[in-house]
């Protein structure tokens, strides 16, 4: 779940830059980066903390040059320190530099491969490993002009990538003396998205996560990078496409329209803002047949803010009963079911949101949420609701329940660590304390976004169902992976990293 953006500009692209990973910003609030070119040198900053923190005049000031890619990044279980912020960079061909949003599921083997090639890894990031993948399957082809690679042989890399690389990824490069290119694995699962702008002196481009930080800059969105396809921006500001697998499927994240992407972005053709309001009228639906046609006794709808809001709007309308506010947010505060510790996270449920009192006292209450997770979060807000008077609390998930680990760019907890994992509905709302539960069934979330755009041949719902469409993840890596992203494992990383000097002198001189 980070976010990454690409500029080729007749202009300065550092502000730009700046701005789009602003826009971004929600997709990672851990590390923020930024490297640029003025087409013989690269410039970079990027550091942990939010991209206003991370970016202060005086490295703004450095950052030189027409071209250059940006990235956010959010706290995953291999993330600890700066020197795993991106961009990263090989300096063999030409000099790259390349930005990622998603995870490698063979990063393994893929290591081992590259040992072989006589390339060196300095961090234990598969972005690492797939720019040292990207970086020598360039280098393996004809060398034309040293100074800047065809677009015939970048797009020789990208097929390279797409036949060693399994998992999730979309990425940005960016070549020095050339320009940059975006690529997507082969079945789409990780959003990217290109437009363009007109200027006098020509054409600009811009490659992002999602369509929010074209809108902002001014770029008319061209289309979505298809599954398998690379996009070259070459220096001159010349637009180069082409799909380099062999096989392609689309089947974006279902959970970047449940959660993941804002809500004013399109993804792969659907308006995430009406695809949550699909959400919510699929999810009255739901409710209302748990009444069995009788007369429900709700009261109020109240969303979990904010990604929960969109959804509430239409359920509240279905079942004809008033919509309020009864939380306001601290937007200061960082997502809570990706912090590293479960005293962290409920310590930020309570700083994150505070409670309106008045619209709980006494009346049947239904919550909706976006989703649930770890059930941290909502556990603490029922709580808050019965405090304030609340009669009844009912809570209402616009997802399904979340019973399995993502394996492709979001770092869920260990399968223990889901509240849903091995329990029944019931189970879950005794869990967490609510009077009842309903979730979305993933057909009706299927179906919220699908038609948005009925082209796309399916959705990566493995969260919900189990199902994982690369089709190499097995009981064993679902086992390894666990491990890696208990709260207990990711406890001991964080006590080895503030003790490892040798670390910390990486650290700070990142």
């Amino acid at each position: 779940m980070c976010g990454i953006v690409g500029i080729v500009s007749n202009h300065a692209v550092n502000e730009q830059i700046y701005d789009a990973l602003t826009a971004v910003q929600h997709r990672g609030q851990d590390a923020a980066g930024m490297t640029t070119t003025d087409g013989s040198k690269l410039y970079s900053r990027k550091d942990n903390g939010l991209v206003r923190d991370v970016f202060q005049q005086h490295h703004m000031q450095i950052l030189l040059g027409n071209i250059g890619i940006g990235h956010v990044r959010y706290p995953t279980a291999g993330s600890a320190s700066s020197a795993e912020a991106q961009p990263m960079y090989v300096n063999s061909p030409y000099g790259i530099t390349l930005a990622h949003n998603g995870n490698l599921t063979n990063t393994e083997s893929l290591q081992k491969d590259l040992q072989e090639d006589l390339r060196h890894l300095n961090t234990k990031s598969d972005s690492e490993v797939l720019l040292n993948v990207f970086a020598h399957e360039l280098h393996q082809q004809p060398k034309g002009d040293v100074h800047q690679p065809e677009p015939e042989h970048i797009f020789a890399a990208v097929a390279g990538v797409h036949r060693r690389c399994r998992g999730a990824y979309a990425a940005i490069a960016m070549i020095i003396g050339g320009g940059i290119v975006g690529f997507r694995d082969p079945f789409g699962i990780r959003p990217l998205v290109f437009g363009r702008r007109e200027h006098d002196d020509g054409s600009e481009y811009m490659i992002a996560s999602e369509s929010v930080a074209l809108d902002i800059l001014g770029f008319e969105i061209v289309r979505d990078v298809a599954p398998g396809e690379a996009v070259y921006i070459d220096g001159s500001g010349e637009l180069h496409t082409r799909v380099c697998a062999r096989e392609t499927r689309l089947t974006p994240c279902i959970f970047e329209y449940v959660y993941l992407a804002r809500p004013d972005s399109i993804l792969d053709d659907v308006s995430v803002y009406k695809s949550r309001l699909r959400q919510g009228d699929l999810l009255a639906q739901r409710i209302l047949e748990r009444y069995s046609g009788k007369e429900h006794d709700i009261d109020v709808v109240i969303p979990i803010p904010d990604t929960g809001r969109t959804a509430a709007l239409p359920l509240a309308h279905q079942l004809n009963v008033k919509y309020r506010e009864g939380f306001i947010k601290n937007r200061y505060i960082g997502r809570t079911f990706i912090m590293p510790g479960q005293s962290q996270r409920q310590k930020s449920v309570r700083q994150k949101l505070n409670i309106i009192g008045l619209e709980f006292k006494g009346k049947n209450v239904l919550l909706v949420d976006d989703s649930i997770v770890r059930g941290t979060t909502i556990q603490q807000i029922i709580h808050m609701a019965r405090s304030a008077g609340a009669n009844k609390v009912c809570v209402a998930s616009a997802a399904p329940a979340v019973r399995h680990p993502n394996v492709y760019g979001i770092d869920m907890p260990s399968r223990d660590e889901l509240v849903a994992h091995d329990r029944t509905d019931d189970e879950i709302a005794a869990v967490i304390g609510a009077d009842w539960l309903v979730y979305q069934t993933i057909e009706d979330l299927v179906i919220s976004a699908k038609e948005g755009n009925p082209a796309v041949a399916g959705f990566e719902c493995s969260v919900f169902d189990g199902k994982y469409v690369t089709g190499d993840i097995d009981e064993v890596y679902l086992e390894r992976l666990s491990l890696a992203r208990s709260d207990k494992m990711k406890q001991r990383r964080e006590t080895e990293f503030n003790s490892d000097p040798t670390v910390i002198e990486l650290h700070n001189h990142a």
